[in-house]
């Protein structure tokens, strides 16, 4: 496995590649090494399990949760040493790589040797990342070499393999979800909304979120007798100019940044809270919310990718991106105690549909089907 991110770096794709981890430590048919990123220079070892050992290459890092392009570029430079040397060390049968670039760029210069498969996650696929346009354009070219270079390609919603192809109309793009951990991410005791309500939010902080919308939101909620809160956990680049803004829009006491909160402390952090609210533009399919599901939460989201697999009768799907159409959406969950608790118990119900082992055996299936293909060409 190849990934650029993995906790404490990174958002989504780390955590994923995390849980398939978890799910395939100790399985006497598998082995798998991971090359991966990390904040001090170097390279550092751990053995994750038996037969998991993490390669971690260090980096110049200034945030956990934002890349420079020198930080990707100096990732790739050293990355692709470890990765050569592991290549040769190592009768791999195939590798898996988080992210089509930059990632999986370096399983491209080895597709002869050695198979690959990439899952999308989003920045990756052009059009999703409104920063990254220029970039897009630019590489666009090695980008369908690497896509349609691969053993095979997922996405980890269908709207995200439905804009992936756009890119690339003519290749194959296999959907496996996000998976959630159930006995970790539970509800807690039912019943309505508290009071004050409370919100929560959980990303980076990065314009893709959109987080000023739900600031903007939160200071048009001024109906009598409705008190709201909004707890933001996360960090990034943008956390001075919110703040700024909580400023301006003077909602500074309703709304808590808590910057990043440990792994350990988040189920607990999901039940503390009533409603989870989501901005973002584009998503593959947001690990948050999947958390917040099974953790009892209705969800209040703008569209995006991943929201049609599981948003239905357990929350609101906000059609226009503005601080009033949420604001909107939010008053109308809290008028509606009965409607809530509904809400609550789908979402719970939802998440069941979605676990890592589930997640694990679909991308076992798919590893089978590389090999087997790869044995029947060399035949």
């Amino acid at each position: 496995m190849v990934n650029y991110e993995f906790p404490p770096i990174g958002g989504g794709a780390g955590k994923a590649n995390l849980c398939l981890l978890k799910e395939y430590a100790d399985r006497d048919n598998l082995a798998i090494d991971v090359l991966t990123s990390a904040t001090r220079t170097g390279l550092s070892i751990e053995k994750f399990a038996d037969n998991i050992t993490i390669y971690k290459v260090g980096v110049h890092k200034k945030n956990l949760h934002f890349w420079r392009k020198a930080e990707v570029l100096e990732w790739l430079i050293k990355a692709s040493i470890h990765y050569r040397r592991l290549l040769k060390a190592n009768d791999y049968d195939l590798a898996h790589a988080f992210f089509a670039f930059p990632t999986a760029y370096l399983c491209l210069r080895s597709k002869r040797k050695l198979p690959y498969i990439i899952s999308l996650r989003g920045s990756d696929v052009p059009g999703y990342n409104v920063r990254l346009q220029a970039d897009y354009k630019l590489l666009a070219p090695l980008f369908r070499k690497i896509w349609t270079s691969a053993a095979a390609v997922v996405a980890n919603s269908r709207g995200l393999a439905e804009l992936a192809k756009k890119f690339t109309p003519d290749l194959d793009i296999a959907v496996i979800n996000n998976g959630i951990d159930t006995e970790t991410f539970y509800p807690s005791v039912a019943g309505g909304p508290a009071r004050p309500v409370r919100l929560l939010t959980v990303c980076r902080l990065i314009s893709r979120k959109r987080i000023d919308l739900l600031i903007r939101a939160v200071a048009r909620i001024t109906a009598p007798g409705i008190d709201i809160r909004l707890n933001i956990a996360g960090e990034g680049n943008l956390t001075a100019e919110l703040k700024r803004l909580t400023e301006k829009l003077g909602v500074t006491e309703r709304v808590n940044f808590l910057s990043r909160v440990p792994a350990e402390k988040m189920p607990q952090l999901y039940r503390d809270n009533d409603i989870f609210v989501m901005s973002s533009a584009h998503e593959g399919m947001s690990n948050a919310m999947l958390e917040a599901m099974a953790s009892g939460l209705p969800v209040v989201t703008t569209r995006c990718e991943g929201v049609d697999e599981l948003i239905t009768d357990n929350g609101i799907i906000v059609e226009q991106p503005d601080p009033n159409s949420i604001a909107q959406a939010i008053k109308a969950l809290v008028d509606d105690p009965v409607g809530y608790e509904k809400m609550c118990d789908a979402s719970v119900s939802g998440a069941k549909q979605f676990t890592w082992a589930c997640v694990a055996e679909q991308y076992l299936d798919c590893y089978n089907t590389v090999i087997k293909n790869r044995r029947e060409a060399d035949e």
